[in-house]
């Protein structure tokens, strides 16, 4: 007795998830100052700018955080 598989690919998509919110923070790369993380990446980036007008430091690391989920593409 042979058992046979049969393989059936179905194709996906990654896309970010619509009930959950994007958010925005960034770090100083020369202290340990961190901007309040947000919604709205604007807000952030006032804050760096702030933060150099403050301390002259200029360098950020800037990070976007989402939630993604898998589908069918269809």
């Amino acid at each position: 007795m042979s058992v046979r598989a049969a393989m059936r690919y179905v194709m996906h998509r990654i896309t970010e998830h619509p009930d959950a919110d994007v958010t925005f923070e960034a770090k100083c790369l020369h202290c340990q100052w961190k901007a309040t993380p947000s919604t709205e990446s604007e807000s952030v980036d006032v804050e760096c700018m702030s933060h150099t007008g403050r301390s002259g430091h200029a360098g950020f690391r800037r990070i976007r955080t989402s939630f993604a989920m898998v589908v069918r593409a269809e």
